[in-house]
């Protein structure tokens, strides 16, 4: 780890202004301080902003606003999350150990870079680390790789189990920087590599997540997340599906269906989504809606299984929210 200077402001303005000197923000650190210690990240000035006041968890007729802050198992555990959005809480139950949910917090949750070994091993050929240097993954063993939103350049999974939850749900982010505030769709905010891996986020120098916003869905909802994975306990996904429905009148009126461990980003199955809109529930429309998750994948030499296992992923979790008639 190199030397590094540390800050921890009084207020939100004092933060911002530390921020646009170059400082990074840190909060719970769970990400940024390993990356430190393995030199893939090397600040100069760690700016903390644990103490800020960006921790509310708020329910309006309108929307549910949870503040960056928060931490992942508080929110995981809060009423309203539970009782109106499962998929919240079952992806952030399903995410790392029960020890760093009680540190991490929602906004470092969706900032979290790779866990890409090469990503990880300064001694590999990384865009995402240093653009122009390669990508050792394209022809090394790259079976936890993307297969969807890839480019030559990189094909490095994002690692958030939150994220695809608030990629089926619409969720709004609300930033704060220098120049004031700003919202983004998260499924803007968080960028696809293309030619500029380095370039994860649309997130401006000096600005800070303050919240993330769901905004109202008609009810009844019902919602869940499933994630797959080597083993059960503190693994990233090699699939993931956040599948939310509203069904009145034995037909389903919307659906919103993500899928995570596949994507350079949380991955939006539009045309699953398609299939499912207008439809009365049944086993055989599942398997339908299934069978184009995994449209446009670019399979890689040792991920090409993760197409069909999302395919089940899907159709598993279309029957466990949508059940049957």
């Amino acid at each position: 780890m190199d030397p590094f200077t540390y800050t921890k402001p009084a207020d939100t303005r004092a933060a911002l202004a530390a921020g646009a000197r170059g400082g990074r923000y840190i909060a719970g650190g769970t990400t940024l301080v390993d990356l430190m210690r393995e030199t893939v990240e090397r600040p100069g000035t760690l700016v903390d902003i644990s103490g800020l006041p960006l921790r509310e968890v708020r329910a309006t007729s309108d929307a549910l606003r949870i503040g960056a802050l928060a931490l992942m198992s508080d929110v995981a555990s809060h009423p309203r999350v539970r009782g109106a959005y499962p998929v919240i809480a079952q992806a952030l139950e399903l995410s790392a150990s029960a020890q760093l949910r009680n540190m991490a917090t929602i906004g470092g949750n969706i900032l979290q870079r790779t866990r890409c070994t090469y990503f990880r091993d300064v001694n590999a050929a990384c865009n995402k680390r240093q653009r122009g240097s390669g990508c050792s993954a394209l022809e090394g063993y790259n079976r936890a790789h993307a297969i969807l939103g890839t480019s030559n350049s990189c094909v490095a999974t994002h690692p958030s189990d939150l994220a695809v939850a608030l990629a089926a749900l619409d969720a709004v982010v609300h930033l704060r920087g220098p120049d004031g505030e700003r919202d983004l769709a998260l499924t803007r905010f968080l960028l696809q590599p293309g030619d500029t891996p380095d370039r994860e986020h649309d997130l401006r120098p000096g600005e800070l997540i303050t919240a993330v916003e769901i905004p109202s869905h008609p009810t009844p909802l019902r919602s869940g997340y499933l994630k797959v994975r080597d083993r059960q306990s503190y693994e990233f996904a090699l699939t993931s599906a956040a599948v939310v429905l509203h069904i009145t009148g034995g037909v389903i009126r919307d659906a919103r269906v993500a899928a995570g461990g596949v994507g350079t980003v949380p991955w939006r199955l539009s045309a699953v989504e398609r299939r499912l809109t207008g439809q009365r529930p049944s086993d055989r429309l599942w398997a339908q809606a299934a069978e184009v998750a995994a449209d446009g994948a670019r399979p890689l030499r040792h991920n090409a299984f993760k197409a069909e296992l999302l395919q089940r992923t899907v159709e598993r979790q279309l029957r466990v929210v949508g059940g049957t008639r």
